[in-house]
């Protein structure tokens, strides 16, 4: 049960999460996810409390008075309340249905929420929320529960991903929370990092069961509607087939995914494109998240849900992600003794510092053999990449291994280019070559550096450069060489221009002109926030130091 009030993305809404005004000071014991210049209430939609919240101090069912807001959605209020009978605090969620609606569907959204507070008190685990009460007032639903004092997890993911064995540990906890709930005959259907609670002390919650199935009972669906943040649904419940366990733990894969990686692997701008991912996309496989948790992602993210492992699988991988095994202690060295020799014959052992000094010592050997050996320029490929030929570019371009190659279809498309992109999506390298010959009209500029200005020159004035680009971004052009001779460089840092969600975006592009007249352009787009912006500058470092044109 979450502050969100069970509220759920609208067809044309982004399914992203969205940064939150800072909240009043009050600091939190105990919550490793709380800092004490912050509130952290239980939803990304938690409003800062106020003693002017409409509602505030009134009574409920006698015994509940209501303090301030917690959060709201779509389908709900979630309140601080004082229970007075037991002098507790506790968090009320108040049903707000709208007016207009039909009746029908106005009893749907109160039967939502009984089964929901059903769904939760049939079941007994720390990892899920309590529900003490169920007040009833005006025929409307009030469910009283436990007051988990926390943020989000989606709220932590603002911040910056999660290392990998904390996301395991999240995971195990949550894995918990829905073996119970599948135990006890109850699909969740909307496990999210927004409906996971990081409480004090370390523990886990799982919240909202307001969409949750429970075996034997009717179900329940909203006309035009689609149940669910689009996001984390499984590809069966997009194709509308019965849903089984395996469509939570496939939610709980995309949630371990975004906790490491720092994107949601299936996100797209809009609902429709968003629910196509999840049928047809194919992440990048994790590059935080290594050996027993990648494979619990990558498992859990097969679009076959008999592939799936089960709870059992996954819970013994989160184990050893969680608890890897101890390094070997560092082991004393010891020299052959010298006959006779001084000190009696005593063993010479090296302590820590000594060995640090020797390790020191042995890389500073092994850099300064790579730099005398190595090309001073482009130094050797980085593990996991490739030099691939283009023969139509006469260039040689280094990639990622795996990143899925793209060229013109030549029916319809005479241009020299090449794109490698990553499966995510999210970072993608483009060669471009203009061949002098073929310049009848006299576009290629005269050198490098006039190529780029003229590009600079094009985003400001067309406000567009077919990337989404809004007007007059940030640029850094420069002159630079290649290989002794002269060539360009230019950073453009952008926000897109989806005016539903924006998102900010970097690319580096390095030009050359060749001595023959022809235009060499390498583009590497990248996003300019977040897990993946470190990565991305460092494969446009690599692909640019490693750009191999013929005959130069």
């Amino acid at each position: 049960m979450s502050s969100d009030g069970g509220a759920r993305a609208e067809a044309d809404e982004p399914t992203s999460f969205v940064l939150q005004p800072p909240k009043a000071p009050e600091p939190v014991p105990g919550n490793p996810y709380a800092t004490p210049t912050q509130v952290v209430p239980p939803q990304p939609a938690a409003a800062v409390a106020t003693a002017t919240d409409p509602g505030a101090g009134r009574l409920i069912a006698g015994r509940y008075r209501l303090i301030a807001k917690l959060g709201h959605g779509g389908m709900g209020t979630v309140w601080r309340a004082k229970d007075e009978t037991v002098d507790r605090e506790v968090a009320v969620k108040e049903p707000r249905v709208p007016e207009h609606l039909p009746e029908r569907e106005r009893a749907n959204a109160f039967e939502r929420m009984r089964r929901e507070a059903r769904a939760a008190a049939r079941l007994d685990h720390p990892a899920v929320v309590g529900v003490h009460d169920v007040a009833v007032v005006d025929d409307r639903p009030w469910i009283v529960m436990e007051l988990v004092r926390g943020r989000s997890l989606g709220d932590a993911l603002q911040e910056g991903t999660l290392p990998a064995r904390e996301a395991a540990r999240i995971g195990l906890e949550v894995l918990g929370a829905l073996e119970a709930a599948h135990a006890a005959g109850i699909l969740h259907r909307d496990v999210k990092p927004d409906n996971v609670l990081l409480g004090r002390h370390g523990r886990v919650v799982l919240t909202d069961f307001g969409i949750a199935q429970i075996e034997g009972e009717t179900s329940l669906t909203d006309t035009g509607g689609f149940v669910g943040s689009p996001e984390y649904i499984a590809p069966e419940r997009v194709l509308g087939q019965r849903p089984g366990p395996a469509g939570d733990l496939w939610s709980l894969g995309v949630v371990l995914y975004a906790a490491t990686e720092g994107v949601s692997p299936f996100r797209r701008s809009n609902t429709p494109a968003t629910l196509q991912s999840v049928l047809n996309a194919t992440p990048a496989p994790p590059m935080s998240a290594r050996g027993p948790l990648a494979e619990a992602i990558n498992g859990l993210l097969h679009k076959d849900p008999a592939r799936r492992p089960d709870a059992a699988q996954v819970r013994a991988l989160l184990e050893a992600a969680a608890n890897p095994p101890a390094e070997p202690p560092t082991q004393a060295a010891q020299a052959d003794r010298a006959p006779g020799g001084r000190g009696g014959g005593r063993d010479v052992r090296l302590g820590r510092p000594a060995w640090a000094g020797l390790a020191a010592a042995v890389v500073a050997a092994a850099v300064t053999a790579c730099l005398v050996v190595a090309d001073p320029f482009a130094g050797p490929l980085p593990e996991g990449w490739k030099v691939r030929q283009e023969k139509d570019l006469a260039a040689s371009l280094a990639v990622p291994d795996g990143y899925q190659r793209t060229v013109p279809d030549r029916q319809t498309d005479q241009g020299h280019w090449v794109t490698y992109t990553d499966w995510s999506g999210s970072i993608w390298i483009g060669l471009t070559l203009d061949r002098k010959a073929e310049d009848t009209g006299s576009a290629i500029a005269g050198s490098a550096a006039a190529e780029m200005y003229d590009d600079d020159s094009k985003f400001k004035d067309s406000g567009n450069y077919n990337l989404d680009m809004p007007e007059n971004p940030d640029t850094d052009p420069k002159v630079t060489t290649y290989r002794g001779k002269k060539a360009a460089e230019n950073t453009v840092v952008y926000d897109t221009d989806d005016t539903e969600n924006p998102r900010p975006r970097e690319l580096r592009m390095f030009y050359y002109r060749t001595s023959g007249g022809d235009m060499y352009k390498l583009t590497v787009s990248y996003p300019g926030k977040g897990d993946f912006t470190d990565r991305g500058r460092e494969v446009a470092r690599t692909a640019i130091a490693n750009l191999d044109i013929d005959g130069t």
